[in-house]
């Protein structure tokens, strides 16, 4: 009887954050998060530039930031610093890149796929963290750039790959040219909240609570069919575990991103 009134309860608060976010009636902390305003009152837009070690990290763990920006105007470019070669399968997966972005509007012609020979896919791949800050660099300046999303040390899933696209990003912050451009990481949770899906809704709006809103901002996902549009464009990864983590992620529903420094 104990675990059937425990499993219930969670089946009824897991449905009802769902419907919270489908019905738009849950409001995250009041923010500022890129919403400063020009003289006239109008919003003043930013060049975003959101980096990614693989195809499919876009949709998998920063639709909640992407479906943020593009919705309220700004202008955000993606890099992803391999073709996720590590099945061989990585000309694909740079194209399913591309169809995803469109799902998530974000043009063409701002998603940029890298093939370097010193960063390819695997977990036994090293990243040179000054070659990724260099990348980065020049990224910046062709676009003009002004701030940078990404992952933090942990990566979400721990991956290599995605910590050494952290650490390259904090090698570029420290350089002294690139000092005034503003950073933002995503927050990485524990297993629970990983896998809570909607229900982190709540947990993640109490956690900006704790620190100011100039160092972190909780952006819930205003569209989250769009998540599972966008993922089912990466139909080489599109597997049924995968399927699984998009529904039950939760990622999938709310991002937190964190100040960098």
């Amino acid at each position: 009887m104990a675990w059937f009134l425990i499993i219930s309860s969670v089946i009824v608060l897991w449905v009802a954050s769902l419907c919270k976010i489908l019905h738009g009636s849950y409001s995250p902390p009041k923010g500022t998060f890129l919403n400063n305003l020009k003289d006239g009152g109008s919003v003043n837009k930013r060049n975003v530039l959101l980096v990614v070690a693989h195809p499919d990290d876009e949709s998998m763990f920063f639709t909640p930031t992407i479906n943020y920006l593009t919705m309220r105007g700004h202008n955000i470019h993606i890099l992803c610093l391999s073709i996720g070669d590590a099945d061989g399968k990585g000309i694909t997966r740079k194209e399913e890149l591309y169809q995803a972005s469109a799902i998530l509007k974000v043009p063409h012609q701002q998603v940029k796929v890298l093939d370097h020979p010193d960063l390819q896919d695997g977990f036994g791949k090293v990243w040179d963290h000054n070659i990724l800050a260099m990348i980065i660099e020049e990224e910046i300046n062709s676009y003009g750039i002004d701030l940078i999303i990404t992952f933090d040390n942990y990566g979400v899933s721990g991956h290599c790959n995605h910590r050494d696209v952290h650490y390259g990003v904090m090698k570029l912050l420290h350089a002294s040219s690139q000092r005034k451009i503003e950073a933002w990481e995503l927050v990485s949770t524990n297993v629970f909240r990983k896998y809570s899906g909607p229900v982190d809704i709540w947990l993640s709006s109490l956690y900006p609570m704790q620190c100011s809103h100039e160092l972190l901002h909780c952006l819930l996902n205003e569209q989250p069919r769009k998540s599972f549009r966008a993922m089912a464009q990466h139909s080489s990864q599109w597997v049924w575990f995968r399927k699984l983590f998009v529904g039950f992620s939760s990622y999938t529903y709310v991002n937190t991103l964190r100040k960098m420094k």
